[in-house]
């Protein structure tokens, strides 16, 4: 079983930043493909971000394209989302998910095996 722990969310200002931490237990680490979702109130949840477990490659949301960046520390079990020019469209709660040797379409949310509890982010206008 492998348990993920959403941190850094909060509120800030539209235009600021905030980097998201989703730390993994487990020591295979190496081998999960991690993704961020989030669901916004009233709406679906959706893809944000993911990094692939073997070679580190990113996809991105066309929303998060050129203000977020997603990136993973094996030696800490960590992957962090850096969020810069936040928008109040932004305002949702997100979550790391992790898909064990996790290829191909890594986009969808159901292909993922492990998810977190989510951390709000909140971006006022």
């Amino acid at each position: 079983q492998v348990q993920l722990v959403e941190s850094g969310g909060g509120l800030v200002q539209a235009g600021g930043s905030l980097r998201l931490s989703c730390a993994a237990s487990g020591r295979t680490f190496r081998t999960y493909t991690m993704g961020w979702f989030r669901r916004a109130p009233g709406k679906e949840r959706e893809f944000v971000a993911a990094i692939r477990w073997n070679d580190g490659s990113t996809v991105y949301a066309d929303s998060a394209k050129g203000r977020f960046t997603i990136s993973r520390d094996n030696a800490k079990n960590t992957v962090y989302l850096q969020m810069n020019s936040l928008k109040p469209e932004d305002t949702a709660v997100y979550y790391c998910a992790a898909g064990i040797y996790l290829g191909g379409d890594i986009t969808t949310s159901l292909r993922y095996n492990y998810w977190g509890q989510g951390t709000q982010v909140t971006v006022s206008s």
